[in-house]
């Protein structure tokens, strides 16, 4: 198991201070302005509009750290790790990660892709690090319709793996199913190494949110080639 330390930056004791303030206050205009709009349910789409494909993310050499004999590889935690794909096996999920940029493609969320919130962590950080996708066929669907079957409560203990840039492999075992949620609050409070999933309970803005929250459990080096996938992001609304 890993123990993780949060890095004490200008930037994080500006998060740690000013971001759940702001959220707090903000409550549901989240929805109406923000993030927790951002997923919408399947719906009948408008015709595609092609994007240039998004090479991988250049590879960056991984620091294995062997603290004894039959130890296991701990990763370092450099400053640029991002995360790069997002899997859950069980689900017939597995997606590319980008950040999207709203003076690029706009702020409504990209398709065949999911997205990460820059402000929240990375893995690694012993924090929250925050994943969300459409609730459509070949993103974050599957999610939604287990959630609605007993409250989702078949995929606790699920493992979803987390690739990064730095060529290491996350994994988490899901351990809570969060329903009809309105805020980010819980996920900007967690304080300890995990990975939310969200996805959108309905075709709306205002809809509520799912949140699929999982533990860390291990960590390993990875191939490049598994944690460098091609992202063809499209354009839907």
């Amino acid at each position: 198991m890993l123990g993780f330390r949060a890095v004490d930056t200008v930037s994080n004791r500006i998060r740690l201070r000013l971001v759940p303030a702001l959220l707090t206050a903000s409550g549901v205009i989240l929805l109406a302005s923000g993030l927790l709009s951002y997923t919408t349910a399947i719906e009948a789409p408008p015709p595609p509009l092609s994007l240039a494909s998004f090479e991988p993310l250049p590879t960056i050499p991984t620091t294995v750290v062997l603290p004894g004999a039959g130890a296991t590889a701990e990763p370092t935690f450099p400053a640029d790790r991002v995360v790069t794909r997002v899997v859950v096996r069980r689900l017939g999920i597995d997606l590319p990660i980008i950040l999207q940029q709203d003076d690029v493609h706009g702020a409504f969320p990209l398709c065949d892709v999911a997205l990460y919130l820059p402000f929240m962590g990375q893995p690694g950080q012993g924090r929250a690090t925050y994943i969300y996708a459409h609730a459509r066929t070949g993103m974050f669907l599957p999610l939604l319709t287990e959630s609605r079957r007993n409250n989702g409560a078949r995929m606790i203990g699920w493992t979803v793996e987390v690739y990064t840039s730095d060529n290491w492999r996350f994994l988490y075992r899901i351990v809570e199913v969060r329903r009809h949620i309105r805020s980010l609050d819980a996920a900007n409070r967690a304080d300890w190494e995990s990975v939310w999933l969200q996805t959108s309970e309905g075709p709306y803005e205002s809809s509520t949110k799912l949140q699929v929250v999982a533990n860390f459990d291990s960590a390993a080096p990875a191939d490049p080639a598994d944690a460098h996938p091609k992202a063809k992001p499209r354009v839907c609304v």
